[in-house]
């Protein structure tokens, strides 16, 4: 089934583009000091041969301010500057050419203040994402509705939409996250009845790689599915490289990205007779970095593994220490359990070399 996703106005950052026609995109940010820019170039590195294609930074002082330039020079995807509050870091991350700045327009002061960053901004072609988080709502909003709810992000997130566009700034990307998944998805829903800016598409604060990864995949993988969402960010608490595996096996799963080797491989039964959870973990680890777009079948036994080996580009269908090896749907022959991993990765190696 193809997804009918959401027409939204498009908004550039660098060379990628967020919303209209645009792939989804995904984003990821480092943990590291800014300021340490050997650490940080190193994580985004990492990030980068993740297949991350716009990647943020903090920017909390001028330390880390005044390190943005070099760190963009070694960089081949988009950066962005993450800022709070402070329109001074925001001017200097405008100096150094960011592709893009994470700051609320109603929360850096005067009026005077926020001008001279969205000119800025304008000058520049740099667009901004409004940040709205249920955990850090404004005071009033906050007290008028008592406790975090879609309406009051959406207001929020109104607040600063009308600040940009009084200032005659409209490059905007939006988002409008919470640590609660259907709190998140329904602040998401409600903007995009009202507004066609394109969405980042994020669930905070998720947790650990287990639990985040599964809120997410509920939250951004719900959204995406509706037709909602320009470019998602997977919240873990654990290594940024792994926010960016989970973001694109979600948007692999909905048909919305490809590339890449596509591991399937059966739950496994009572009929296995091969280690499968070694060879399949094994095979996914080792096949990283391959980009070509496959599909491998890993299957413990002859109910459902004939069928899956052939409809896969490369398969085994597995029996008593040994299995049946498929390729193109065809069968290639038998090969020993001992042998398995191997002879897939060769093969794996080989289809990507003539495709």
């Amino acid at each position: 089934m193809e997804i009918n996703r959401r027409k939204t106005r498009q908004v550039m950052v660098g060379d990628v583009a967020v919303g209209g026609d645009a792939p989804v995109s995904i984003q990821s940010m480092t943990t590291t000091k800014t300021w340490n820019i050997k650490d940080t170039l190193k994580e985004i590195h990492d990030l980068e041969n993740a297949g991350c294609q716009i990647i943020r930074v903090t920017v909390p002082d001028e330390a880390s301010a005044s390190a943005l330039k070099k760190i963009k020079a070694e960089m081949s995807v988009p950066l962005v500057a993450d800022i709070h509050f402070n329109y001074k870091m925001a001017l200097l991350a405008l100096e150094a050419g960011v592709d893009k700045i994470r700051i609320n327009p109603g929360n850096i002061g005067k009026a005077e203040n926020v001008k001279m960053v969205l000119d800025g901004c304008k000058a520049q072609g740099v667009p901004i994402r409004i940040g709205v988080n249920a955990g850090s709502l404004e005071k009033e909003i906050a007290e008028k509705y008592g406790y975090p709810t879609a309406e009051g992000m959406l207001e929020s997130a109104t607040k600063h939409i009308k600040i940009c566009e009084e200032n005659d700034f409209t490059d905007i990307i939006v988002s409008l996250k919470s640590s609660d998944v259907p709190l998140m998805m329904a602040a998401y829903r409600l903007f995009s009845e009202k507004y066609d800016y394109p969405l980042h598409l994020g669930v905070t604060e998720s947790g650990t790689f287990r639990t985040g990864s599964i809120k997410s995949s509920v939250g951004i993988g719900s959204l995406l599915a509706e037709g909602i969402g320009d470019t998602i960010r997977v919240s873990l608490a654990d290594e940024s490289v792994k926010e960016v595996k989970v973001g694109k096996e979600i948007l692999k799963s909905l048909g919305l990205a490809s590339g890449g080797v596509t591991v399937i491989a059966c739950p496994t039964c009572g009929r296995l007779e091969v280690d499968l959870f070694k060879i399949a973990n094994e095979v996914e680890d080792r096949t990283e970095h391959i980009k070509t777009p496959m599909k491998v079948a890993i299957m413990g036994c002859a109910v459902n593994g004939p069928g899956e080996s052939r409809e896969a580009d490369i398969g085994i269908a597995c029996g008593t220490h040994e299995a049946l090896l498929y390729r193109d749907g065809k069968t290639v022959g038998k090969i020993p359990e001992d042998q398995a991993i191997e002879r897939l990765i060769q093969e794996i190696e080989e289809f990507s070399n003539s495709h």
